[in-house]
């Protein structure tokens, strides 16, 4: 079984390259499941109804997401509505929306999927390393492939969870840096690791951000509106191969393509 996760959706250049990229990735590498971190998928900033509804068009069948997630306000009206859509499971009690959730391969394979967020230079949510023992004990009973997105700033955070639900999860997969990481690997009990599958939209930016924008912001400490940028588009994730009889995985290796025609 193969899942492709796909890194941090940018703006309308991530979604179009998701659109024509997509479908020959999931060719390609023969991909059984797509999920995808959707936090910017709207102008850079948070998710709208319609996006999500496209994405989900794409073949995409699980959104991850972190701290932007309530970017836009209408979040509130819709989150709750699409199981498949999820926001940090390590929110406090009461906040709209799931934070986790089972789905399924076309061919019946269950796929759980846990969103969490870190904390160290973030928000202090409930710690989300006991978070994700907690949602494990139910998941664990009906399904060994267990994928985790840890939204999170530092790379020790992230590693820590990783070697903590090694053995439990299929794989723990970081996002929020939009910077792909050459650090993935196989942990010792089969859990894949990876400390920021990257970024999908323009490269020719500050992680998306028009550079003007975003230079204008550290000389001059100004708070102004970030634009997103709209050249040299790819899309970046990885693919993980595992065994789904024990949930382990085999292999996980990086993708980053190009978009040939902007």
């Amino acid at each position: 079984m193969k899942i492709l996760f796909i890194g941090d959706i940018v703006g309308k250049p991530g979604r179009k390259a998701v659109r024509d990229i997509l479908p020959s990735l999931v060719t390609e590498h023969s991909i059984n499941f797509v999920m995808a971190n959707c936090e910017n998928a709207a102008a850079g900033f948070g998710v709208t109804q319609d996006i999500i509804e496209e994405l989900f068009g794409y073949g995409i069948s699980v959104l991850t997401s972190g701290n932007h997630i309530w970017d836009k306000k209408e979040i509130h009206d819709f989150i709750g509505s699409y199981e498949n859509l999820l926001r940090p499971a390590n929110y406090p009690q009461g906040t709209p929306g799931h934070g986790s959730v089972i789905s399924f391969t076309p061919s019946s394979q269950a796929v759980g999927v846990i969103n969490l967020e870190g904390r160290v230079f973030m928000r202090y949510l409930d710690c989300p390393f006991r978070k994700a023992q907690e949602v494990l004990k139910g998941m664990k009973q009906l399904t060994s492939v267990i994928i985790v997105d840890i939204h999170a700033e530092a790379t020790a955070e992230k590693k820590a969870l990783a070697w903590f639900l090694d053995g439990n999860v299929t794989a723990v997969l970081g996002t929020h840096t939009h910077v792909q990481t050459a650090d993935n690997e196989i942990l010792p009990q089969g859990a894949a690791y990876i400390s920021d599958v990257g970024m999908t939209g323009a490269f020719h930016s500050v992680i998306g951000m028009n550079t003007d924008d975003v230079l204008n912001r550290f000389l001059t400490q100004i708070p102004n509106r970030f634009e997103v940028a709209k050249h040299d588009i790819r899309l970046q994730g990885v693919v993980i191969d595992i065994d789904e009889q024990t949930g382990k995985s085999r292999e996980i290796y990086r993708i980053s393509k190009k978009l040939q025609a902007e």
